[in-house]
């Protein structure tokens, strides 16, 4: 694919960060996939480290055999989705990394089905080799492009997370309204979308992402994640009418339910941001502009 959504800008100050961990880790595995090159780490403290660029941006971080550490900020955002869906029966996750995100979810929601997508099946090994990642009755990975497996989908989910990074893009296949559509008939009717983007000072089409997510879905917010350049975008496919008062008191009940470390309700009270208005200047993003998808 040639239009890819590039972020040279915060890769270089990422990986500008991230030098001085580097030196300090322990290379455990560096290999080479079709989609991606790939290094595991571990530091002094036995923290363990994905990353798709050597020095680069952190892709997942996973103290073994501690499913409820979650060290990257921005997962702990995207569980306050959970206001908009507390008890999800069948869950999808596009993007494994290390499995952090399914594995805290297996922990704490162990009836629901979970179902992860990658389409790199060296990370599905490392994952498994490395962090601790497991399948079982409940939690199942497939080797697939997401969009793809979205699309073939003919079973509802109540909660989709879009978790789906290369070294410096999100797959431009995964950001058009045509997939979003997709997305949106693969959700339950009180479901609700989690997606991880890069803010708009890191990433130039960042106002045409969110504007594509208001063209498919009636309501979408907006999570700043505080100390990073994430946003969590969530949408829902119904208009609702919530104040953020009420959804950090659904937060705190959530977090002292299931026992989860980090008070979501601040993160809720620090970076939730109502979405009302359309930039009129935001393109919205369509399979047309992109030129055919290769090895999908």
């Amino acid at each position: 694919m040639n239009r890819r959504t590039y972020f040279p800008l915060a890769l270089a100050a990422m990986a500008a960060a991230s030098i001085g961990a580097w030196c300090a880790e322990t290379v455990l595995f560096e290999g080479k996939s079709a989609f991606n090159q790939i290094w595991v780490t571990s530091d002094e403290s036995g923290m363990r480290t994905l990353y798709f660029e050597k020095g680069g941006a952190r892709q997942s971080v996973v103290k073994p055999g501690d499913p409820d550490h979650l060290e990257l900020p921005y997962v702990r955002a995207v569980l306050c989705s959970l206001v908009f869906c507390e008890s999800p029966n069948r869950i999808l996750v596009v993007g494994l990394g290390g499995g952090t995100i399914p594995m805290f979810l297996h922990k704490h929601f162990p009836k629901a089905g979970v179902d992860v997508v990658d389409i790199d099946p060296v990370v599905v090994q490392v994952a498994k080799r490395f962090f601790g990642f497991r399948e079982d009755a409940r939690v199942k990975v497939h080797v697939a492009d997401g969009r793809r497996f979205i699309e073939q989908s003919r079973t509802p989910y109540d909660w989709i997370i879009l978790d789906a990074y290369g070294a410096d893009n999100i797959p431009a296949h995964l950001t058009t309204a045509e997939f979003l559509q997709s997305v949106r008939r693969t959700l339950s009717h009180r479901g609700v979308v989690a997606a991880n983007l890069w803010a708009r000072h890191l990433n130039p089409q960042y106002d045409s992402m969110l504007r594509t997510y208001q063209e498919v879905f009636p309501e979408v917010a907006v999570i700043r994640v505080p100390g990073a350049g994430n946003r969590i975008v969530l949408a829902l496919p119904y208009r609702d009418h919530f104040t953020l008062q009420e959804l950090a008191k659904r937060a705190e009940r959530i977090t002292k339910q299931h026992g989860i470390r980090y008070d979501l309700a601040e993160y809720l009270r620090i970076g939730f941001e109502g979405v009302n208005q359309r930039d009129p200047g935001a393109t919205v993003l369509r399979d047309s502009a992109m030129p055919p998808v290769q090895n999908r």
